[in-house]
């Protein structure tokens, strides 16, 4: 996969880079991300080993991570990326989501994931995209539904979180003959911004 830079009317998606660290660590400290349980959202110290893993992830062509960035203000207000990428079998995660506080529940998230849905059905020609969150994350699975992914299941003791909490993963997907309701409903939330 290509890095690309994806852009919206007021969200511009720019390939992950060291020059993005202070703006991400400034987005962490928003609302004090680090310590949400349900998310492995980097401490503030580790935010340069956070870019460094996602570029070894670009390099091995199973990810390409994204710094969010607002496009009035020009500050940066979180990370996103395509992950567990698999191009021969058509598809891919979109994952390893996080905003600063101040902007959860507005137009960032609805216009970065039409930005990225858009890449991988419209431009990669992907037959499916998925969503995974934290079983005890309710607000997470109530966005990722509000989108029209559809839930297909749980992977238990899929993951050992920062605390030692095994979580459980509730799985989402998207796939190519969903994508044009799906995209007529974030372009619509999008109209309501």
């Amino acid at each position: 996969m290509k890095r690309v830079l994806l852009s919206g009317p007021r969200v511009t998606l720019v390939p992950l880079s060291m020059s993005h660290a202070s703006g991400l660590r400034a987005a962490i400290t928003d609302g004090e991300l680090w310590s949400l349980t349900v998310t492995k959202i980097p401490l503030v110290d580790e935010v340069g080993e956070f870019i460094r893993a996602a570029l070894t992830g670009f390099n091995q062509g199973t990810e390409l991570a994204f710094t969010v960035i607002d496009k009035v203000s020009g500050q940066v207000v979180g990370s996103t990326r395509f992950m567990n990428i698999s191009l021969k079998d058509k598809r891919l995660e979109i994952g390893y989501t996080f905003f600063a506080k101040s902007w959860q529940r507005t137009y960032v998230n609805s216009e970065t994931k039409l930005l990225m849905l858009t890449h991988a059905f419209d431009t990669l020609q992907l037959n499916r995209t998925e969503l995974l969150t934290d079983s005890t994350n309710h607000a997470s699975m109530s966005a990722i539904a509000r989108i029209g992914a559809v839930k297909e299941g749980v992977l238990r003791h899929h993951m050992v979180m920062r605390d030692g909490r095994l979580r459980d993963s509730v799985v989402y997907s998207i796939i190519a003959p969903q994508w044009p309701e799906v995209k007529l409903n974030l372009q619509a939330k999008m109209a309501s911004y």
